[in-house]
């Protein structure tokens, strides 16, 4: 069975981009597990200010081993991935990832985290359009479509602009997980 780890501040993520992915790779059969920086409920937030669910958290970031899964997912918001590039704990799960050539799914500020990292230089992804800057900064080639796989450079990495492109973005982490 698959295992994606999901990480989350607990206020401020973008509600669909944490719900969306966690239900629909649960219902394909992937055993999905959401840390998030406490070990308490995470308040989703809808377009950055409106209140979404609360969706409880699994575990803290301290509480996980990043070696036991497949994927990664970071969800954006963008309280959400402003505080996940500022914690030291989230940055080393996401570098477990890209040092050891396990894919890293973003979406929408979610690529922040990953910049913050180290794992867009020499990348092309997409994020939401305020990020081009930050990702020209860091060394990666930004682009304006639903979903960019950059397999290249030790590690995948799956990125998506914004919520209406769940679809593609859930479909390209079953894709990096071979789910038929």
């Amino acid at each position: 069975m698959a295992k994606a780890l999901t990480i989350s501040t607990n206020y401020g993520v973008e509600q669909d981009e944490l719900v969306v992915p966690v239900e629909e790779l649960t219902a394909r059969g992937v055993a999905v597990t959401v840390a998030a920086a406490a070990k308490e409920p995470i308040q989703t937030l809808v377009g950055d200010k409106d209140p979404g669910k609360v969706v409880d958290s699994d575990a803290s970031f301290d509480e996980v081993d990043p070696s036991e899964f497949d994927v990664l997912i970071i969800p954006g918001g963008t309280l959400n991935a402003d505080s996940l590039r500022l914690d030291d704990t989230a940055l080393s799960i996401i570098k477990n990832f890209t040092d050891s050539g396990r894919p890293v799914a973003a979406i929408c500020h979610g690529p922040w985290a990953v910049l913050e990292a180290g794992g867009v230089e020499g990348k092309s992804l997409t994020s939401y359009a305020s990020l081009q800057t930050d990702i020209a900064n860091a060394g990666g080639s930004w682009t304006d479509q639903p979903v960019v796989i950059d397999n290249t450079g030790g590690y995948t990495l799956i990125t998506s602009r914004n919520p209406d492109d769940l679809k593609d973005f859930v479909g390209a982490i079953g894709q990096a997980l071979d789910l038929s």
